[in-house]
């Protein structure tokens, strides 16, 4: 298994990228929070893990173990498969995840596009005691880059509509997370957060 990627990042889609790694690219597909950390040109390190199908070898990355852990983990799970795996990734941190988990918090797991709330249920019970206790993550790699607030809002936007949501929907998300995070939050919140509490506001609709 191909276990982890450092290498110059060479292409940025809203749910892939490709590292140069010794002159071989790597396709790799990631939340659009991890691939928000990226930047064409720079040298990126990303856990991963290889997905082997009948009729397809799929590499997925990630922004450190604890991701890759949920990742896989999840998969266990009856008709979870990487798509909702990766998804669960997008909308929730690790521990957020694990707490959703711990606290059978099916509302919050719902909010991952993809499950409903008998899938939500299934999750809470197959997955109790597998992931941890809520607080277990330890901080890996580096932060991504912050961005200024019209840059986040754009790079915000544009990977809610990857994900499904129509343009307007995805603007009126993401002004409302702006909004209530104040003036002074919004010059320091990241990429990453900012699509996570857009995500979560979202929960499974579209339109």
């Amino acid at each position: 298994m191909i276990a982890s990627l450092t290498g110059v990042v060479s292409h940025v889609t809203l749910d892939r990228a490709v590292l140069d790694v010794g002159g071989v690219g790597y396709l790799v597909l990631a939340t659009p929070a991890t691939l928000a950390g990226l930047r064409v040109g720079q040298e990126a390190h990303l856990a991963t893990t290889l997905v082997v199908r009948e009729d397809s070898m799929t590499l997925y990355g990630f922004a450190d173990a604890a991701e890759r852990e949920i990742f896989e983990t999840a998969q266990s799970v009856s008709g979870v498969g990487p798509r909702i795996a990766l998804a669960m990734l997008a909308v929730h941190t690790p521990d957020a995840l694990r707490r959703a988990v711990a606290t059978e918090d099916v509302k919050a797991l719902t909010r991952v596009p993809g499950i409903g709330a008998k899938g939500a249920q299934r999750i809470v019970l197959e997955l109790s005691g597998k992931l941890g206790a809520p607080g277990s993550e330890a901080p890996t790699g580096a932060a991504p880059a912050a961005a200024a607030p019209g840059d986040r809002r754009d790079q915000v936007v544009e990977a809610l509509v990857g994900l499904g949501w129509t343009a307007k929907v995805a603007e009126d998300a993401v002004a409302t997370v702006l909004a209530d995070a104040g003036a002074e939050a919004v010059a320091e919140t990241e990429v990453a957060s900012t699509l996570r509490a857009a995500l979560r506001s979202l929960g499974g609709r579209r339109g």
